[in-house]
């Protein structure tokens, strides 16, 4: 399969069109000719992701987050970004990310986090427009099974995403038990003012500050801090199946392993 081939099965899932206009996804390194037998999948292209690629012989690197996200004026090996690229294009890998297109898209990052929650009646926590007459956006809200404390609540997404550690802002700030919530993976500081406005009782998310958080939990919402990275490891296993889905085993597929980039001690 020629990358460009790859490149259509991926935006059919996650088109660019539902990217933000701040980001910058689509094929960033490479050769979009190549071709692909041979897939590694990551959160981050870190230089251990880089390595590891290299090592086992992918012909494509496919993130969430890109590396190249601001401009860059230089690539040499002077810089953490620069040697990156350089290694990808002397090892003729192709490199692709899908960041808030992924997101953003119908059937990506908010529904697969709402589904381990087994969230009812979820809709977009944060519309940016319509995909064939369906809303998408950042987030989603919807409705526990059964109602929950805080800390019951806390447990259930420490079990559903596997996380050794995450931090409560506000548990007793909606008062009583709570089942309708809000989920936003990633980077969530940003979506309180859409939690609030959707009158969610708690917001699950990641990238939460001191003053952030006590500022929600004064307006009586609760926010749960899973982690940037706690809530969106789950591409690689969902990129895993999608590919192996859809390019019916043209595809040799390898995912990073998962490894939390924060320590508690």
């Amino acid at each position: 399969m020629r990358c460009d081939e790859l490149i259509k099965q991926l935006e059919q899932l996650a088109p660019v069109s539902c990217a933000c206009d701040w980001d910058n996804v689509g094929l960033l390194a490479g050769r979009s000719d190549k071709e692909i037998k041979k897939v590694y999948l990551a959160l981050d292209a870190t230089d251990e992701v880089v390595e590891e690629a290299i090592n086992w012989g992918a012909d494509m690197l496919i993130t969430h987050h890109p590396l190249i996200f601001k401009p860059l004026k230089k690539i040499n090996d002077m810089d953490f970004i620069g040697r990156r690229v350089l290694s990808l294009l002397r090892n003729d890998i192709s490199y692709y990310a899908m960041h808030t297109n992924f997101d953003s898209a119908p059937g990506c990052m908010a529904d697969a986090a709402a589904r381990k929650l087994e969230l009812t009646e979820t809709k977009v926590l944060q519309p940016e427009g319509m995909l064939e007459e369906v809303s998408y956006g950042i987030g989603k809200t919807g409705y526990l099974k059964e109602k929950l404390t805080i800390r019951e609540l806390a447990d259930l997404v420490k079990e559903r995403f596997d996380l050794p550690f995450l931090t409560i802002y506000g548990e007793h700030a909606p008062g009583g038990t709570i089942d309708f919530i809000g989920i936003s993976p990633g980077s969530g500081e940003s979506m309180i003012k859409s939690a609030l406005n959707a009158g969610v009782q708690v917001l699950i998310t990641g990238d939460i500050g001191h003053h952030s958080g006590i500022d929600a939990a004064a307006n009586h919402l609760a926010v749960i801090d899973a982690g940037h990275y706690g809530l969106e490891y789950l591409f690689l296993d969902f990129m895993e199946d999608y590919l192996k889905r859809e390019a019916g085993g043209m595809l040799t597929i390898k995912k990073a392993v998962v490894v939390f980039p924060q320590t508690l001690v």
